[in-house]
């Protein structure tokens, strides 16, 4: 019989997000970074290009993915952000003559701003009267900058070299690494792409760890019980969604940047900039972390090696896109993670219970 003064065990209860498996992600993730740091030195300039678009359309997916996958906000009318911090770019350099480093900053600025009268409009709106109300809004802001004669009308206007060859580091590239100053811009417009990139999959990462981080997930899974606990729901909408077009506007101007030319029908395309970054969201898994860098990968690989195929490409692209929403609502991640429970980098809390013994 036990003893009935033996220590009995006490029951010790604490949150966690972070486990093992996480803690592993998180240092394989900072190689790669280091890695990917460090690529231009070894790299050839096609590949290098290839990687700028990977990233700028993973930081794009990250944006659209925590307005969707987590506020509920299905808009497809982004391409209004990455437009707007592209001519903002331009407006900054070729009228303003201000240096294009400090006009990427400038434009996630002027792009939030300009979020919170849209926001005004658009939040009226549910459902799918949302969805299209943002891609209205999109339509008018091309619109209007189609009118802008300063910068090129409706044809659009170039970077003049001497404006992306005044990127600070560019002549130090060129002294380091040996080679020519195209060579060098690319180079750079990569390390700036690789920092945004990784900037933006770190603020979401820890907004979703964070109180707001709480309340999206709560808004995520059910709205109503969130609002009845007294998360205000529209405040935080409103938050996530000028953060989100802060952050797309400087991708948008980082972008731009990097083409050294703009137009009003390519800066606001709904296709490139809000069509392919849904593609990238649902094959990869809306809601997570982890699913837009899968989709991100998987829809580079497809425009590097299939986009010859012209008209074929676009249709291989929505059959895939059909059958993951058919076969895998969750997307390729959701479906690996629900069959093997893995989640890479979490983000939800859970309880763990721990007997401490030495308590009698």
């Amino acid at each position: 019989m036990m003893d009935a003064g033996a220590a009995r065990p006490t029951r010790v209860f604490r949150i966690e997000t972070a486990d093992r498996l996480s803690r592993t992600s998180a240092i394989i993730a900072c190689i790669v970074l280091l890695m990917l740091v460090l690529l231009p030195v070894f790299a050839g300039r096609t590949l290098i290009q290839d990687l700028i678009f990977l990233f700028y359309m993973l930081a794009l997916a990250q944006c659209w993915n925590l307005l969707a996958g987590y506020a509920g906000l299905i808009s497809v009318g982004q391409q209004a952000f990455v437009g707007l911090g592209g001519y903002v770019l331009f407006a900054l350099t070729l009228i303003g003559g201000a240096n294009p480093l400090l006009a990427i900053p400038v434009a996630g600025i002027v792009s939030a701003a300009l979020a919170l009268p849209t926001a005004l409009i658009v939040f009226r709106l549910r459902g799918a009267y949302f969805a299209i109300g943002t891609w209205v809004v999109a339509e008018v802001y091309r619109l209007v900058f189609a009118q802008v004669k300063a910068l090129g009308g409706g044809t659009g206007t170039s970077l003049s070299p001497s404006v992306t060859s005044s990127v600070p580091g560019i002549e130090w590239i060129k002294t380091a690494l040996d080679v020519r100053t195209p060579a060098a811009r690319d180079i750079a417009s990569y390390w700036l792409a690789l920092a945004l990139m990784a900037g933006t999959l770190a603020f979401v990462y820890l907004v979703l760890r964070s109180r707001r981080g709480l309340a999206l997930g709560a808004i995520r899974d059910r709205e109503a019980a969130a609002a009845s606990l007294g998360v205000d729901i529209d405040r935080i909408k409103l938050a996530v969604y000028v953060a989100t077009a802060a952050m797309t506007g400087m991708v948008g101007a980082l972008i731009y940047l990097q083409k050294a030319r703009i137009s009003p029908d390519a800066a606001f395309s709904v296709l490139d900039w809000t069509a392919y970054v849904l593609f990238i969201v649902v094959i990869g898994g809306i809601g997570t972390i982890e699913g837009p860098v899968i989709g991100a990968i998987i829809f580079y690989l497809m425009q590097r090696y299939l986009a010859d195929f012209g008209a074929w490409y676009l249709i291989l692209l929505g059959t895939l896109g059909i059958l993951v929403m058919l076969f895998a609502p969750r997307g390729l991640w959701g479906l690996v993670s629900e069959r093997y429970d893995l989640t890479l980098f979490p983000t939800r809390r859970r309880l763990v219970v721990n007997e401490d013994r030495s308590q009698g």
